[in-house]
């Protein structure tokens, strides 16, 4: 059933009045990306700590990745259909509660069922966040160079993660990891009172089956290839979940054809742009962190690395995460996304032939400090890039559906190359794979035909 109503306008929000909302909503997706990768190396202190066997070990870690893809395409059907502004506010607040319990947690199995319950709530912080930030800049202009900056302040989630974690862990021990979340959560809930509502708009009517089955299909591929990356390709954990991915996909299709309100519009999927920013998203992310993954296991085996150090060593490639995104959004704002997008993917086409250049046991580190920052520009121009066009094309009424589904690609993409990338056994193999899917997405992004828009800067 559809509601009709008729949108209303957005007054401007005073300038002190939408600093604060948008610190909000950085802080709520900062503490996303941050756990993403601070927990990363606690794992040696939670096998101490907690005795797991070897085989729900790694799920300690990858159990939030699995289910934060899985749920982040219905995270923003939710967000479209029950506002973005109360998704955000009851995804905060339970990520606040999950990370006190999982902080709490007397054994493996209560850690790993506490994560993928993190996993679903930062599912509906991330659309939600961006569909929120959409509101409060209605000017693409503006609107394009908010997203840069959303992203590098959240990007410094991802570059502290390995950092701050390492040094939570020989302070205190593992469990310190995750006490950090509630404080975080607390000030994001309390700048995020005054977050604009959106106008009121056609409410498309539920599709529960394209849910289920899409909600299915991403986390049984982000499962399949989490396995995939810990047991080898032939493994029945990998192949087995991979093939009830393209099942469940598959019967997507079907379904979604028969559907008066498809999960995913077929005229979002229709713009060349959207589709542009998917292919875009999905690489850059399979080479930045399969690069991060790769990149952090060879410097700790071949430099014997303590966890704290093995994060000082991955700054080069995180660092200017915290960065970039000013000026990509700019960038964006003044010439478009496409030649942004098409700069970073030719970035990923030059760290594989760096990466291919480091043969040898000890290859020269300024070569491998060439190849991080030749993939840090991937993740910095294309992954905001590929946002802020998400946000430009797509249709307001699907703004948190684009962006969830932009995310899902995301995290698929992260969750393949570091499959791939961390089942190679050189640096030069995975170069030549990181060469050959960046040509790729060079040509898949430039035959879409896009002409960048110019706007005032």
């Amino acid at each position: 059933m559809t509601t009709d109503t008729t949108a209303r306008p957005i007054a401007a929000a005073p300038p002190a009045r939408s600093r604060l909302t948008f610190a909000g909503i950085v802080a709520g997706n900062l503490l996303v990306l941050l756990d993403t990768s601070v927990l990363n190396v606690a794992v040696p202190d939670v096998q101490r700590s907690l005795h797991p066997a070897a085989a729900a070990l790694p799920w300690t870690v990858d159990a939030y990745t699995v289910v934060f893809a899985g749920l982040l395409l219905a995270g923003g059907v939710f967000a479209d259909r029950w506002t973005a502004r109360r998704v955000y506010h009851v995804a905060l607040a339970a990520f606040a509660v999950l990370s006190a319990l999982c902080a709490a947690a007397p054994d493996a199995g209560t850690l790993i069922a506490g994560r993928a319950l993190l996993g679903a709530a930062g599912a509906g912080l991330v659309p939600a966040s961006l569909a929120l930030l959409i509101v409060l800049n209605p000017d693409p202009a503006r609107r394009t160079r908010a997203i840069g900056a959303w992203t590098a302040l959240s990007g410094l989630g991802a570059a502290a993660g390995p950092v701050l974690g390492g040094g939570l862990v020989e302070l205190g021990g593992w469990r310190l990891v995750f006490l950090i979340n509630p404080p975080l959560a607390l000030a994001a809930l309390l700048l995020a009172r005054r977050l604009p509502k959106p106008p009121t708009r056609t409410v498309r009517a539920l599709d529960r089956c394209g849910l289920l089955l899409s909600t299915a299909a991403l986390g049984a591929l982000t499962f399949g290839l989490v396995e995939a990356g810990l047991y080898g390709w032939a493994s029945p954990y990998s192949w087995g979940p991979l093939a009830g991915a393209l099942l469940a996909l598959a019967a997507l299709t079907a379904v979604e054809r028969r559907i008066a309100a498809p999960v995913l519009p077929p005229a979002l999927l229709a713009l060349p742009r959207v589709r542009a920013a998917m292919v875009a998203a999905a690489v850059s992310c399979f080479a930045f962190f399969g690069g991060m993954y790769l990149l952090a296991l060879w410097l700790q085996h071949t430099y014997a690395l303590s966890p704290f150090e093995a994060g000082l060593a991955a700054l080069p490639l995180t660092f200017p995460v915290c960065v970039m995104p000013f000026f990509t959004g700019r960038l964006v704002a003044r010439y478009g996304a496409r030649p942004v997008l098409l700069t970073g993917m030719s970035a990923s086409v030059a760290a594989g032939v760096l990466l291919a250049l480091c043969g040898g046991h000890h290859p020269p580190l300024a070569l491998v400090v060439a190849a991080e920052l030749a993939l840090a520009a991937t993740g910095t121009l294309s992954i905001p890039g590929a946002a802020a066009e998400m946000a430009v094309s797509a249709p307001p009424e699907l703004a948190a559906t684009g962006q969830g589904a932009l995310n899902g690609v995301r995290q698929a993409g992260s969750a393949l190359g570091v499959a791939v990338l961390g089942t190679l056994a050189t640096l030069p193999a995975a170069g030549g794979v990181l060469l050959a899917t960046g040509l790729v997405a060079v040509l898949l992004v430039f035959r879409t035909g896009t002409r960048p828009r110019r706007t005032a800067p």
